[in-house]
């Protein structure tokens, strides 16, 4: 049965959505906290530090100036090259199955994730899900110049429009308070999944919370003959 979406173009977080790289994170974090003399996180303490820019996270969970945060990024970052972006990633269970399905079903996606791009670029190209997505949109490298979510999200639309998109009504996917402040920013609903690494009350403010990518395909996707409103409604489910 052909499916159809109240949306008209679908954007996704990455960390804590799409993909769970936890294991390398802490394995990288723990190296270059030790090496700056900061004591490393525990893995309940990941929390901290996935979802929002690494440049800022240094700075508010072990209080690094700027100028240390940029090094200490920089040193991250070159863990994570020789390490290889997708040492120890993987899809958590289903999401890969419904960008799939949401592309088949013609409805442009795209990324738009604090992640440095060129990380993205690796984990989509590693899972392929590259062909499902009309743009794939991060960080710039130093994830200073771009890397607040607003402004990703900013970005993401942009590349969709460029690429002849519908973004008048688009959604963000995402795990995060970051990811709903920042859609937020930009006038576009997020629908928040508690799978990835969040306190409950990060939620707050998001069109609708989801348990299980069953639920995120029911606000993403329905069948022709579908009741549209209640699909519609569906996307207001108290946060």
């Amino acid at each position: 049965m052909p499916s159809r979406s109240p949306w008209t173009c679908v954007l996704w977080d990455v960390d804590g959505t799409i993909v769970d790289a936890s294991d390398g994170i802490l394995r990288r974090l723990t190296i270059a906290l030790e090496h700056f003399g900061k004591r490393p996180p525990t893995r309940a303490e990941l929390v901290h530090w996935i979802g929002p820019p690494m440049y800022q996270s240094f700075q508010v969970n072990v209080g690094m100036t700027p100028e240390q945060s940029a090094e200490a990024v920089a040193f991250y970052r070159t863990l994570g090259k020789a390490d290889g972006y997708t040492t120890g990633a993987k899809l958590f269970p289903g999401v890969g199955e419904l960008i799939t399905d949401v592309a088949a079903c013609g409805i442009p996606q795209a990324t738009a994730s604090s992640k440095p791009e060129v990380q993205v670029v690796a984990l989509m190209d590693h899972f392929d899900l590259s062909t499902s997505l009309t743009a794939i949109v991060g960080a710039t490298p130093d994830e200073k110049t771009l890397s607040a979510k607003s402004d990703i999200v900013a970005e993401a639309l942009r590349r969709l429009a460029a690429a002849g998109v519908d973004t008048s009504r688009p959604v963000l996917v995402g795990d995060r308070h970051h990811d709903v402040e920042g859609g937020a920013a930009q006038g576009v609903p997020v629908i928040f999944v508690r799978w990835g690494f969040s306190w409950p009350h990060e939620s707050e403010g998001a069109q609708a919370v989801v348990d299980d990518v069953d639920q995120l395909r029911a606000l993403l996707l329905f069948g022709e003959h579908a009741d549209e409103s209640a699909a519609a409604n569906a996307g207001v489910a108290d946060a």
